[in-house]
């Protein structure tokens, strides 16, 4: 098998250029993927001809399979999105009965439509306002609540939807459903081309390990959440981002991470490894043109509406400091199952919760400076996908609101920093189905839903399953044997310039360690 500094020397750019026998074959070192293949003839035999069908590379395999788990999450959401003509001869959304939580189907992208006002002519995200509690004491302005580019995204397949049911209608040449429809449509058409970017970046850092994509195209958590939300708008740009810094392109790099981080804010978060890797490698130029890059990218999306309508540009900033516990954290599961009330007990109308704000960035500061120490400890230098994984799934552990899509964050990373393929698929179902009993909590017990108490539980089994998958990686780090990446004989498939780059700056916690293994 190659060594690292062997395999940086002849380095594949992605797994395209590598030979059959260079990529490392599920069939025969996951037990699960030997299961699942003995329908097809079972694992590869160690002479077997490989590589020979022109066809279906991993690369179409992938997308093929990304393709199918789209299809059927939009089918998942499909009965959210149907029509009835009510008693006055109107058309309606079908959500009776609590259908949205029945069906656990709910998107927020169908309520989003009007809530936003997105429905309403001439719209036009962080310049539209509305009042909230019109003609009560509780009377407060409102503005567009997403991030940039996500609320320039919602404008854009609102405005499409506009169109198509002009046309459909003038003609009657094009089928004619709810505008809110046809904009989940165009919604949900774009989301899913978002996460097929997703499965392709993934697929070209894996590099040896391009099966290990395939985790990302068949993931429960894309299932349940590929429309629930806009999320896969910024896992598209975070992952093309680490891709462009794995082919050594630092700029371009900046550019999609700070990109997405106008659509979301957690891509920003990919800079922070990024930047303790450079510096214990002696690679800052690179990291401070990424860094740089992403500044630019971001204000360049953010600048002219900040000046433009600074008050709704500031909306999302507003909201995310107002904020409370989200049903889905641990803070809420400890007012709920003991009677706390919480850091800020007693608030005001439209008071921000100060302590919980601060508590919740206190401890995720915490946990930076100590993936910090990591990264700059370690006898050997971590992956940047492994700090990157850790650093998000701190912030998600740590953070007052952790909606559900928020976990399809984690899914490119846990793939790309720990590929054990029944470890991953267990984290993903355990996750996923926190929305089962989350939908019947929200039906209410009075229409035979589920109890609190179910939804408390599944939301401390997803924390467990993160947690555990972080202590995984921990150990990986200070053991690289067990680091199925370097076993295959990487050194860093998404380091880019750090690929098989000596330290120059380590950090010596034991002052009688005067060596530091070289990456």
């Amino acid at each position: 098998m190659a060594s690292p500094s062997q395999h940086s020397q002849a380095s594949a750019e992605d797994t395209d250029s590598l030979t059959p026998e260079e990529r490392v074959h599920p069939t025969w070192t996951e037990s699960l993927a030997r299961g699942l293949s003995r329908p097809f003839g079972g694992p590869a035999g160690r002479h077997a001809s490989l590589g020979r069908q022109w066809f279906w590379t991993p690369l179409r395999v992938v997308l093929l399979l990304t393709l199918v788990t789209l299809s059927l999450a939009f089918l998942q959401k499909s009965p959210c999105i149907q029509q009835y003509v009510d008693s006055n001869g109107v058309v309606q959304l079908d959500w009776r009965g609590g259908k949205q939580y029945t069906a656990m189907c709910y998107s927020d992208t169908i309520p989003l439509y009007t809530a936003e006002r997105l429905d309403q002519p001439g719209m036009f995200p962080y310049k539209t306002h509305w009042f909230d509690d019109q003609g009560k004491p509780t009377e407060h302005i409102r503005y567009m609540e997403y991030p940039v580019l996500t609320g320039l995204f919602q404008w854009v397949n609102a405005r499409m939807a506009q169109g198509w049911t002009a046309i459909a209608e003038s003609t009657g040449l094009l089928p004619s459903p709810m505008t809110v429809i046809v904009y989940f449509d165009f919604t949900a058409l774009w989301l899913g081309l978002a996460w097929l970017v997703t499965a392709w970046a993934t697929l070209r850092i894996a590099r040896r390990r391009p099966w290990d994509a395939a985790l990302v195209a068949v993931s429960p958590l894309v299932l349940v959440h590929a429309f629930t939300n806009f999320d896969t708008l910024a896992t598209a740009f975070a992952t093309a981002g680490m891709l462009a810094w794995a082919r050594s392109k630092p700029v371009l790099a900046g550019v999609l991470i700070g990109l997405g981080a106008a659509a979301k804010l957690y891509p920003l978060f990919l800079l922070g490894p990024l930047v303790l890797l450079c510096f214990r490698s002696g690679k800052m130029r690179e990291a401070l043109n990424t860094v740089l890059a992403a500044a630019l990218a971001w204000l360049a999306v953010n600048l002219p509406v900040r000046l433009a309508y600074p008050e709704g540009w500031g909306e999302f900033f507003r909201l995310n400091t107002l904020r409370g516990v989200d049903p889905d954290t641990v803070y809420n599961v400890l007012v709920q199952w003991t009677g706390w009330t919480g850091f800020d007990p007693g608030l005001g109308f439209r008071e921000p919760p100060a302590v919980l704000n601060a508590v919740t960035a206190a401890l995720f500061l915490l946990c930076c400076a100590g993936i910090a120490v990591v990264a700059l400890s370690a006898p050997t230098r971590p992956r940047l996908a492994q700090l990157c994984f850790l650093v998000v799934a701190a912030f998600l552990l740590t953070n007052k609101v952790w909606s559900p899509q928020y976990s399809l964050w984690l899914v490119p990373l846990a793939v790309l920093a720990v590929p054990r393929w029944k470890l991953l698929l267990a984290w993903m179902t355990v996750d996923a189905l926190v929305w089962v009993p989350r939908m019947f909590f929200y039906l209410g017990e009075e229409n035979k839903g589920l109890p609190i108490d179910w939804f408390l539980g599944a939301v401390l089994l997803r924390d467990a399953a993160v947690l555990l998958l972080c202590v995984v990686v921990l150990r990986e780090i200070y053991k690289p044997s067990l680091d199925l990446v370097r076993v295959s004989g990487d050194d860093d498939p998404a380091g880019g310039v750090l690929d098989g780059a000596p330290d120059r700056r380590v950090l010596r916690l034991r002052p009688a360690d005067r060596t530091a293994t070289p990456a």
